[in-house]
């Protein structure tokens, strides 16, 4: 049997940890079956991080990593709006393939009652800003439309509304949806 180095083992727990967490949310999320989705013991858990809380960090940190690492695998070569069109349509794939939305709606309820996760999740917008404004070289209004067709995009998908991924389809779909829905 192959062992796992510690730096495999803490990946592997963060993917345990988002799936949990995004779940459950911080309050329910069972660091017992965290560890058994990794195959490790509690007590081993807690030696590869100290609390439950710093589980939740590391595991807001990791899926930052993995946003970023989208948007810019997405907008490789491009810049303006054919790269905000790109990580747009990236992140809506985020969206539907992994329990990421899921996460960060956890995320936005545990950081109304926890300022250091509250801290985190700022410190995080703040680096996705900079690296849409990075990538696109856009002006900060037409990054701020990219971030609230984002937001809008989480609830969209949280609700099961049809998402297209053209920047004008998306209005027309969402105001077809609307006026079906009423």
């Amino acid at each position: 049997m192959v062992r796992m180095s510690i730096d495999k083992r803490r990946e592997a727990v963060l993917s345990a940890a988002m799936i949990e967490f995004a779940k459950y949310g911080y309050e329910a999320a069972s660091t017992t079956a965290i560890a058994q989705r990794v195959g490790v013991s509690q007590p081993y858990l807690f030696k590869l991080f100290p609390t439950k809380h710093a589980i939740f960090m590391a595991t807001i940190e990791r899926s930052v990593e993995e946003i970023e690492t989208s948007l810019r695998k997405a907008a490789e070569g491009l810049t303006g709006l054919a790269a905000i069109d790109a990580m747009r349509n990236r992140y809506i794939e985020l969206l539907t393939e992994t329990k990421l939305l899921q996460f960060q709606l956890q995320l936005f309820s545990a950081a109304s009652a926890d300022t250091e996760s509250q801290e985190l999740g700022r410190r995080a917008l703040a680096q996705l800003w900079c690296t849409v404004a990075e990538l696109t070289g856009e002006e900060p209004a037409e990054i701020l439309r990219f971030f609230s067709t984002g937001m809008l995009l989480n609830v969209m998908i949280a609700l099961g509304i049809p998402v297209r991924t053209d920047r004008n389809e998306l209005a027309v779909s969402l105001h077809e949806w609307a006026a079906q829905s009423h």
